[in-house]
């Protein structure tokens, strides 16, 4: 069950906590996985931690021109992208009435035109193929919202319903485009928070404790293998039990 031999991953945002842990899980359970992200020096750790050949290709989502790169550069190293996991993502955190455009602007290329555009490139070799699987990360504040999050919760907002259009799209073609909404996860996102807002935060979570990436694992490797087929368009809530939704 859940075997992804032969399976051709990529994953963005790679070099972070919860892009590392899913880098981890694919290949584990056998995919050749493509690594992307700012950061080479921890793209490289982590590959060399990977079993089989597995790729890195550095991209900069702030930076449109870097897209079709990274999509180009992964099929000419894998051959094709059989699942793709858009877990790039960046905050920009301020009260709404102090945002400014480049915070607004900036969290939107990455969280969301990003996972358009790549999404729109790689699901072309998937449509040829009549297989793909799409996951995309979102987050818990694209249902709550959060104060001071007006441009992040907004876009991972605007993901779910990208994914729920683009999965009616091409569910004839044995493509499945699924969602993972974290709650609060321990990464370097959350490590920043003061004291009084995490004990606040962990009085609201049934599980009275901070997710952990590895809890992420099981709805990515679902989402990512032939046994999901008949899954698609949906959001998988991994918070524990902050939002029952």
């Amino acid at each position: 069950m859940f075997d992804l031999k032969n399976k051709k991953a990529l994953v963005t945002g790679a070099s972070g906590g919860i892009g590392k842990e899913i880098a981890k899980v694919l290949n584990s359970h056998g995919a050749e996985v493509c690594l992307s992200g700012r950061n080479t020096d921890e793209l490289e750790i982590l590959k060399n931690s990977l079993k089989g050949d597995n790729h890195l290709v550095k991209a900069d989502l702030l930076n449109s021109k870097d897209i079709p790169m990274l999509i180009e550069e992964t099929e000419e190293k894998m051959g094709q992208i059989d699942i793709l996991v858009n877990n790039a993502g960046i905050t920009k955190d301020n009260i709404f009435l102090r945002m400014n455009d480049k915070e607004w602007d900036d969290v939107m290329a990455v969280n969301l035109t990003s996972v358009f555009k790549i999404s729109k490139l790689a699901v072309k070799g998937m449509i040829k193929r009549r297989y793909g699987r799409i996951i995309n990360i979102t987050s818990v504040v694209a249902f709550t919202g959060g104060p001071g999050q007006a441009n992040y919760s907004a876009s991972k907002a605007g993901v779910i319903g990208m994914s729920k259009s683009l999965s009616q799209e091409v569910a004839s073609r044995q493509i499945t485009v699924n969602c993972i909404a974290p709650g609060y996860i321990e990464t370097n996102m959350t490590k920043d928070l003061d004291e009084k807002r995490k004990n606040s935060i962990l009085d609201a979570i049934p599980s009275k404790r901070l997710g952990l990436p590895a809890d992420l694992s099981s709805a990515v490797i679902f989402l990512a293998s032939e046994e999901s087929g008949y899954l698609t368009g949906q959001t998988i809530h991994v918070n524990g039990g902050l939002l029952m939704n």
